[in-house]
């Protein structure tokens, strides 16, 4: 903008097209107070362009705030409303279900799993099929990696005619009702086991705490054990386990004597005897299982 004069004298001074007449810098002594209409034109021209200006800025400003309110929009709807302002849809806390609308359950107590030992341990409830055959199955006997051929079996309701020594007295005072024999043999060595069968636990208890070292149950002979343990020192055990009590006799095939360092002796004779333990309580677990199952 170029600068105007107005009358003659004095200083000059710049009329400024943005204020009102009366505030203009009038000269002293100016008698003709017309203005410059080509620097009101040129002014008016520049009042128009910035106004131009300012309307271009406010519709970028409104388009700012118009995605400035769609993105609050967006992050109200999927976070807090007090970002926003607006209701959710979401139900209120007092509508949501609590952890105390969870169904509960009475407490229940399953029944106590049945003692496999009690089906053995009378005759009332040791109902189960029973037999040389039933409590030594097979033909052979695998215990780790010995082998043990079965050579002979025997079952007798008189037990006394299958034992000897003190052991005859010690089954007739209680009243045994059944004795079932086999007989093993592995590498030279023979075991005969016999199981003594009682009504009651308390009379197979009492047959094994009145045995001793004279009640003997009688080798069973067979094809592979022809003669042992006759007149021969052998080793024996005496064991019970509910109405059963059981014995071993071990010995060598051959009719030598048994010393304390013969460890396959004393090793077959063990070996049987936790063999048969195992039979009389799977004996009392199947039956269990079976009552279980009823």
């Amino acid at each position: 903008m170029r600068p105007m004069s107005y009358g003659q004298g004095g200083p000059q001074s710049q009329w400024d097209p943005w204020k009102r007449n009366s505030e203009q810098p009038w000269t002293s002594g100016a008698t003709d107070p017309t203005p410059d209409w080509a620097a009101l034109a040129e002014a008016s021209e520049s009042r128009n362009k910035r106004r131009r200006l300012l309307l271009i800025g406010g519709g970028v400003l409104a388009t700012l705030g118009v995605g400035t309110a769609v993105a609050m929009a967006v992050v109200s709807a999927n976070g807090s409303d007090e970002a926003s302002g607006r209701p959710s849809s979401l139900p209120a806390t007092a509508d949501l279900p609590s952890a105390s609308a969870t169904p509960s359950f009475a407490p229940t107590s399953a029944p106590p799993p049945l003692d496999p030992k009690e089906f053995v341990s009378s005759k009332a409830k040791d109902s189960a099929p029973n037999g040389p055959d039933i409590m030594f199955p097979g033909r052979q006997l695998t215990m780790g990696s010995a082998v043990y051929k079965k050579a002979a079996k025997a079952d007798t309701t008189n037990c006394v005619t299958a034992v000897q020594g003190t052991l005859p007295k010690v089954l007739t005072d209680n009243n045994c009702t059944r004795l079932m024999r086999v007989t093993y043999v592995k590498d030279g060595v023979a075991v005969t086991v016999g199981v003594a069968v009682f009504d009651t636990e308390a009379q197979a208890l009492k047959a094994k705490g009145q045995a001793d070292k004279s009640s003997i149950v009688k080798a069973l002979t067979g094809t592979d054990a022809k003669s042992f343990c006759a007149g021969a020192i052998c080793r024996s055990t005496t064991n019970s386990y509910g109405r059963y009590a059981y014995f071993t006799i071990t010995g060598f095939t051959a009719g030598k004597d048994v010393t304390t360092k013969d460890t396959q002796v004393f090793a077959a004779g063990d070996g049987l005897a936790e063999f048969t333990f195992q039979q009389i309580r799977r004996r009392g677990e199947t039956q269990a299982s079976a009552a279980a199952n009823q």
